[in-house]
């Protein structure tokens, strides 16, 4: 089930990449909470690992969480980057 979740979350974070454009940040800080999220439950699953005794477990999930946030955080920045706000030419206005 966790792993549909982190699907969904998945797909949903697609159709918000596409959303650039605004000249703000809100699409990339979108993006980069539902990594937040997925990465929150890897690590929810580590603890459970950890308290179960399975420390290899428990360090290759926190690893799995680590790099989920690193990888929204890229995605944040190049969305904000791609997200320009363009000003209407004042030569072409009439």
């Amino acid at each position: 089930m966790k792993t549909f979740q982190i699907l969904a979350a998945t797909a949903g974070l697609a159709a918000l990449a596409a959303c650039g454009g605004q000249g703000d940040d809100a699409a990339g800080e979108a993006v980069q909470e539902e990594y937040e999220a997925a990465a929150d439950v890897v690590e929810e699953q580590a603890d459970t690992a950890e308290a179960a005794g399975n420390e290899v477990l428990a360090d290759q999930l926190e690893e799995k969480a680590d790099a989920i946030e690193e990888t929204g955080e890229a995605k944040e920045e190049a969305i904000d980057e791609a997200d320009v706000k363009v000003e209407p030419d004042a030569t072409t206005t009439q």
